[in-house]
């Protein structure tokens, strides 16, 4: 576990440094390309491309949240789709106890292995301990039921900390480009005051350009952490429901096999 801990921290260390890379090419050469300034270096009138330019170096960064967050967000639905498995989990359950009223757990395998996801995988495990276990009648009928619930809760100890993956990397996101945005805000205001202190007439560049940053590096921080509290709530009110199915399936599982001996 602590194994693939580590190799799960080296993959989203690369990730981030793919992501940064990418970000700083757009920030240089998409956003920075020649054609959206003047001779003077000025975003041309209309042109966002160069006015986000303009938003100075905090842009690369909250470019390379918003990509992160996007990427992180598209592999936890990915990831918890697979976790559903591939049919109607209602329909599945209900199967599956059909096929358990009339004892006939091969067929319930069966149906476990064609769902696929997390719930089949607990419930196939509990219904292989069971079919194990028929043939050993020295075991009493409650430490059987005791190996069929280790057996599920083991197998559950798995399925959910891979369906919680990354999740705390998109809340973590939520928050950091919040206060990224804020000081690239904090930045642009700075210069905006700076060209409005010059002496004699103030540079209405100077001030424009401040401003510019300021509010772009804001819209940047903001709507990066708008989707991720968005994804973020989505996943993890998702996540409840499928650990619910879970608690459903062990629970039919062991009412089952209480029922039967």
């Amino acid at each position: 576990m602590s194994n693939q801990k580590k190799g799960s921290s080296m993959n989203n260390g690369i990730i981030f440094i793919v992501v940064a890379a990418v970000a700083v090419c757009i920030y240089l050469f998409v956003f920075g390309n020649s054609v959206n300034f003047d001779a003077a270096g000025h975003p041309l009138p209309g042109n966002y491309m160069g006015m986000v330019y303009k938003g100075g170096f905090v842009v690369p960064i909250l470019l390379t949240l918003f990509i992160s967050m996007w990427v992180f967000s598209i592999e936890r639905f990915l990831a918890i789709r697979k976790a559903n498995g591939g049919g109607n989990t209602d329909g599945f359950l209900l199967s599956v106890k059909a096929s358990l009223v009339t004892e006939n757990t091969s067929e319930a395998i069966a149906k476990c292995d064609k769902q696929q996801g997390s719930i089949a995988n607990i419930m196939k495990s509990g219904l292989d301990k069971d079919a194990a276990m028929k043939s050993n009648s020295s075991l009493s009928k409650e430490n059987k039921m005791s190996e069929i619930e280790k057996e599920m809760e083991e197998t559950t100890a798995l399925e959910i900390p891979m369906l919680q993956k990354n999740l705390v990397i998109i809340s973590t996101i939520a928050t950091v480009a919040t206060l990224a945005g804020l000081i690239g805000t904090v930045l642009g205001m700075i210069r905006s005051f700076a060209a409005l202190a010059s002496a004699g007439a103030p540079d209405q560049t100077a001030l424009a350009n401040g401003i510019s940053e300021a509010l772009i590096n804001t819209a940047l921080g903001i709507s990066t952490s708008f989707f991720a509290i968005v994804f973020y709530n989505y996943f993890s009110s998702a996540i409840d429901e499928i650990t619910y199915r879970i608690d459903e399936a062990k629970f039919m599982i062991n009412q089952n096999f209480a029922a039967k001996n």
